[in-house]
């Protein structure tokens, strides 16, 4: 099994219609968010399918899946990297897969590969953890990271832990990225599904002063008159 072999896999099912497509989607002309992106036009559902093929593919050759420039070949590796992470039995193999992807997370550079990746293998892994990596990514320049620390805690929300979530947000709450507003509003929600009045704790703190798009993010699963006080925000 080689990056060489998938990519060839994944040639198979190229889409010049989704190629037209994902560059103008997904932001790649200049001074957008995703500058310089390739796409040779894949669905996901394919490359999930060509990514279980090569499920026990070496980490090495995931690595030369990461480093190319087109944006289909990082996504595959990332879903191989889960399923890896997903399915590792021991400690020491977890911590090496949550490793690499930390070691890797430049190429985690657009908000489809964070968000199909961070929390089932970085958010996974430190659950039971010191999270202070994800502190530290919230407070990069890098837009990818500080999405990277956000959506980790996703992990944390399903187990009805949101103490990590909220603390990221706290860092966030101000950030100046749309891309960020929507996902901490987001995570916000999920957390409002699970304990609104976790929720509410934070909101009623922010709410007058955060972005309008991570607030109705937030909110969107509110009734209509408290999503109405919400947005009053006087």
């Amino acid at each position: 099994m080689t990056a060489d072999s998938v990519q060839k896999e994944l040639r198979k099912k190229i889409n010049p219609d989704k190629a037209a497509f994902f560059p103008r989607f997904f932001k790649t002309e200049k001074g957008q968010y995703g500058e310089g992106d390739i796409f040779i036009g894949i669905t996901v559902p394919n490359q999930r399918i060509i990514a279980k093929m090569f499920k026990n593919l070496p980490l090495e050759e995931v690595a030369l899946l990461l480093e190319s420039e087109v944006h289909e070949h990082r996504l595959t590796g990332l879903l191989i990297l889960v399923d890896q992470y997903t399915r590792a039995k021991v400690e020491s193999d977890r911590k090496r897969f949550a490793d690499f992807y930390l070691k890797h997370i430049s190429r985690v550079n657009n908000w489809d590969l964070v968000d199909v990746s961070a929390h089932y293998i970085l958010g996974a892994h430190l659950f039971d953890k010191d999270k202070k990596i994800l502190h530290t990514l919230a407070r990069s320049k890098n837009l990818w990271e500080r999405r990277v620390a956000i959506i980790a805690t996703y992990d944390f929300i399903r187990r009805n832990v949101f103490d990590g979530t909220l603390a990221i947000a706290e860092i966030l709450v101000n950030d100046s990225e749309d891309l960020i507003h929507k996902a901490v509003g987001w995570m916000l929600r999920e957390i409002g599904k699970r304990n609104q009045h976790a929720e509410e704790n934070f909101l009623k703190k922010h709410y007058k002063t955060m972005p309008r798009t991570m607030l109705r993010y937030a909110i969107e699963k509110f009734d209509l008159q408290k999503r109405a006080f919400y947005m009053k925000k006087d």
